[in-house]
């Protein structure tokens, strides 16, 4: 089993050579241990994972600070491979306390992990620009204070919560940059020309989560729009209920287990989950 110091070495790199990587988003020791089975190099938590498995719909608050932090060792313990958290806004408005997630997440054994520009308030999402700058130098501040190079992503929600002002966004993103940000991320873009603009406004690695992207835009057309990072949220642990879902209701409506034919043999699930 690799170092933690290791893996973050292994994540680092992965930002730093040339094209773009996917890093799709388990939501528990399982999921991990199947996407690691599927030659993957790292991986990411994914709240609306996290919330779902608990049984509570995604959102701030949904999920607390411990039952996050138990969720990403679990993650980080399952595979060898380098794993990065959605740490939400650090559960704290204070700069300081929100970056103290940052330490926490390291202690629970992920090497990587983004703080957001999101209140977690509905009257006023986004934080003030100079508050958001501020928060984003303390978490940055605590991650190089860690001994190891935890990679650190800043979020700029504002897509997320109905600010489509691509102009503050690129403002924010160039500001977390400056800041010492090693990744840079603003989810809620959809399309090429979009995201190509932002890419081409920052120096630092971009990620972009596909699930609100048009599906037809592939890895490639991605890279070459200059995104070095392709996470995935919770796009597969929702494909993953549909599926389930589906057979559901075929027993319900249909008394049919016709959807048997499609499930994972239990042998490949004993062979990947005892490797």
């Amino acid at each position: 089993m690799r170092t933690q110091a290791e893996k973050a070495t292994a994540f680092r790199a992965l930002h730093a050579r040339a094209g773009a990587f996917i890093i799709p988003n388990p939501w528990d020791a399982g999921t991990a241990k199947l996407l690691a089975a599927l030659g993957f190099e790292a991986l990411a938590t994914t709240s609306l994972g996290v919330s779902s498995a608990l049984g509570r719909p995604d959102g701030a608050g949904a999920v607390s600070r411990r039952e996050l932090l138990e969720n990403c060792a679990a993650i980080a313990a399952a595979t060898d491979l380098p794993v990065s958290a959605d740490l939400e806004n650090g559960y704290a408005h204070e700069p300081r306390a929100a970056a103290e997630m940052i330490g926490l997440a390291a202690q629970a054994g992920v090497v990587g992990g983004s703080i957001e520009d999101a209140t977690g308030d509905e009257a006023k999402p986004i934080y003030d620009f100079a508050a958001a700058v501020e928060r984003v130098q303390a978490a940055v501040e605590t991650a190089r204070s860690l001994g190891f190079p935890f990679v650190l992503t800043a979020r700029a929600e504002n897509f997320l919560h109905g600010r489509r002002d691509l102009d503050d966004t690129i403002r924010r993103l160039q500001a977390f940059e400056k800041a010492g940000a090693d990744v840079l991320y603003a989810p809620g873009l959809r399309d090429l020309a979009t995201i190509r603009t932002v890419a081409s406004s920052v120096t630092r690695p971009l990620n972009v989560v596909i699930g609100m992207i048009d599906p037809a835009i592939t890895a490639a057309e991605l890279a070459q729009a200059g995104v070095k990072r392709i996470s995935v949220g919770g796009a597969l642990c929702r494909l993953a209920l549909a599926h389930m879902m589906r057979g559901a209701r075929d027993m319900k409506e249909r008394g049919s287990f016709a959807w048997l034919a499609e499930a994972i043999p239990g042998s490949e699930l004993r062979k990947t989950f005892g490797g």
